[in-house]
């Protein structure tokens, strides 16, 4: 399931400190502004894996305008942030399967030449194409 909550986010002397006021509990910290949303995301996926798992109710998410009028300072700001759990389950299983590909024949060889794990490239090809 995807799920969408603001995170609150502060800035202060290069420190990013992360919160969900919809969610208790679920706050985090960085040091640049890419990990204050990756940490988010993180810290998201784990609240809505817990409440999946034990069946809790999911908070009811505050609007975007409500959470703007929360905002203390100049270094407040609000960020969507959005999780997929389907695909942090499958992310957690992990399982490899064998796939077949077709590659020029020409393309292979100096592949091989040059040491190049197939297996890994195609992986990371497919992360960077599917932004996981």
């Amino acid at each position: 399931m995807k799920y969408s909550y603001y995170a609150l986010m502060n800035e202060e002397g290069g420190i990013y400190t992360i919160s969900f006021p919809d969610i208790p509990g679920a706050i985090s910290e960085a040091d640049s502004i890419d990990q204050a949303i990756l940490n988010a995301q993180e810290v998201l996926e784990i609240f809505m894996l817990m409440y999946e798992n034990e069946g809790n109710e999911f908070p009811k998410g505050s609007s975007a305008r409500e959470l703007s009028q929360r905002l203390e300072s100049d270094n407040d700001f609000i960020q969507l942030i959005t999780v997929d759990t389907r695909i942090v389950r499958m992310r957690e299983e992990n399982k490899s399967v064998n796939k077949m590909v077709t590659l020029p024949k020409w393309l292979v060889e100096l592949g091989k030449e040059r040491q190049v794990n197939f297996s890994q490239l195609l992986q990371s090809a497919l992360r960077s194409e599917l932004h996981v």
